[in-house]
């Protein structure tokens, strides 16, 4: 069945590659929505979504099933898990006026732009790794539709191309509040992406040797994380995470990252308090939902990039890489060298992770209040960009004289 799998023609694995991730990435984003309620209700005490049930109807799917299920049904309802299926429900079927002072074509425009970045950048990100036999060697695979060199630079550059929905959402409502939410969002791209390119350079110097073939694969990252203890020796910083010797740059770059996902503190281009929604004020049902879920997909794929350059990817501890954990299942499982189950390893670590950093930016935004807007600007100008070029200064200088 699995050679069958790659017997098929390239175009056919692609759009079937492409089709599950985009097919997994979607849920996942729009069940942030109903996790985000949930973690903010434990945070402040409250029981949060705990009423919603299948109806009698939806005896036919199983969700609803389970839902008469006892005692795993009252389960469900009380973890909110029904209220995602409630929330699709709503804004598919929900009236979705257009207000009549817009730019109709851009302000329809808008929120379908948004969702392109958020879904295209997956294809670079890679998921996890499994052997591959080619040509007659055993060699490690990453699980990713677009094996690119080039890998960061492709996310930095289409994910970029996110605030233009921002913008052109801002801009077509025709509305002062909206439109002052699309200029603080572009401000805030510019102010914070400067410093998120600086923070990651440093992890590229230290993986691209001087005379070698340059890299800005993702994957080549994480190899760079996925040696063995050599004891007290250089050779054991290969297997050590990113955030441990780079703390500064992982320090950056996530705080810019959640600048440029738009999330509290950093939710300039919403702010509520000030600007009633910001750019999505005259936004309602599926078009306003689809901005949420772009959001939610941003978080991923920046959780994602995050993972993979400074902490470990699909590695399970510093010095313990998917390899050696392979290695060690192998003497009790038979099937664990296995490409199919070597994936599913790979990516279940990987996307652990994955939720561990989006609960963390939930944690992080029912904790801290919003900053002024005066405040996120001097933030990104007069700290982080400054940080960010002395850290680069610091780590060319040291890997200049490490190397000589």
């Amino acid at each position: 069945m699995f050679q069958f799998y790659f017997d098929l023609p390239l175009i056919v694995r692609l759009v079937v590659q492409a089709g599950a991730v985009i097919l997994v990435l979607f849920p996942i984003a729009a069940a942030c929505s109903m996790a985000e309620r949930k973690i903010s209700a434990w945070i402040q005490g409250r029981p949060g979504p705990n009423r919603t049930i299948a109806p009698v109807g939806g005896l036919l799917t199983p969700l609803g099933l389970a839902g008469r299920i006892p005692f795993l049904g009252p389960f469900l309802q009380q973890m909110g898990i029904f209220q995602l299926a409630a929330d699709g429900g709503k804004f598919t079927f929900k009236e979705d006026p257009v207000p009549g002072h817009v730019n109709k074509f851009y302000f329809v425009l808008a929120p379908i732009i948004a969702m392109i970045p958020a879904l295209t950048t997956i294809a670079v990100v890679p998921l996890g790794a499994y052997y591959a036999v080619i040509n007659g060697q055993t060699i490690l695979q990453p699980i990713v539709l677009a094996n690119v060199d080039i890998g960061l630079l492709a996310v930095f550059a289409v994910s970029s191309l996110g605030v233009y929905a921002v913008i052109l959402a801002g801009w077509a409502s025709n509305s002062k509040y909206a439109f002052l939410g699309g200029v603080r969002a572009s401000a805030q791209l510019v102010s914070y992406e400067l410093a998120m390119t600086l923070s990651v350079l440093p992890a590229f110097l230290w993986m691209n040797k001087p005379g070698g073939q340059g890299t800005l694969s993702l994957f080549d990252a994480v190899q760079m994380q996925s040696g063995v203890w050599h004891g007290l020796s250089m050779a054991s910083l290969h297997g050590m995470w990113g955030v441990f010797y780079m703390p500064v740059s992982a320090f950056i770059f996530l705080v810019a990252l959640f600048a440029e996902t738009n999330r509290a503190p950093f939710d300039m281009p919403e702010s509520e308090s000030e600007l009633v929604a910001g750019f999505h004020t005259e936004y309602g049902a599926f078009k306003w939902s689809l901005f949420f879920l772009a959001e939610y997909c941003h978080m991923i794929i920046g959780s994602a990039v995050c993972i993979l350059l400074f902490f470990g990817g699909w590695n399970l501890l510093p010095w313990i890489p998917l390899t050696t954990l392979i290695d060690w299942l192998s003497h009790v499982l038979p099937f664990a060298t296995h490409p199919l189950f070597m994936g599913l390893v790979g990516i279940g670590i990987f996307v652990g992770k994955v939720f561990a950093f989006i609960f963390f930016f939930m944690w992080v935004r029912w904790t801290l209040p919003r900053f002024r807007y005066d405040q996120v600007m001097h933030l990104g100008w007069k700290k982080l960009l400054p940080l960010s070029i002395a850290n680069l200064i610091f780590y060319t200088l040291g890997i200049a004289l490490m190397q000589k």
